[in-house]
């Protein structure tokens, strides 16, 4: 995501991928009232605690934090407000079957700009259990031990 591309990161959550097991990912839109959008690019936000759920058959974020606009009016937002995921009933649908069969979560992992739009990737994950975390931090270790002999040599 390069931001030549008209793409601007905001935030990515890592401490997901290390948590989850993420199996499927989609792009989607946030319902922003009023100030958010300022607040979100100054990078005022938090979601470290947050997840989605399907309400409705609409995709909620909860948890998710903007904190308001400093230089905003008596008209700021809520910070702590469910926020609504723009996402086509199909793709809600499908995260719906997932989720329900077997036990899955959703997960927001990364928040970004597009085109001047705040975009969300949000990802369906299962949580890994103790051993599995072992595993993935020994095999980014045997990673970067491969780059740094790799690097080495040429």
């Amino acid at each position: 995501m390069a931001e030549s591309d008209g793409i601007k990161m905001l935030a990515e959550n890592r401490r997901a991928r290390y948590q989850y097991a993420i199996e499927d990912t989609l792009e989607c839109g946030i319902e922003l009232r009023g100030t958010e959008v300022k607040s979100m690019r100054a990078g005022k936000f938090s979601f470290s605690d947050s997840y989605a759920r399907i309400i409705n058959n609409e995709l909620i974020l909860v948890g998710f934090h903007i904190s308001p606009y400093e230089f905003g009016n008596i008209h700021n937002h809520d910070p702590d407000r469910n926020r609504r995921l723009l996402v086509h009933k199909q793709e809600i649908k499908r995260f719906k079957r997932k989720i329900d069969e077997r036990g899955y979560t959703l997960i927001p992992l990364k928040f970004y700009l597009k085109k001047g739009k705040v975009k969300l990737l949000i990802g369906i994950g299962k949580g890994k259990q103790a051993q599995d975390k072992r595993e993935t931090i020994k095999k980014r270790d045997q990673m970067r031990d491969a780059e740094r002999e790799f690097r080495k040599r040429f």
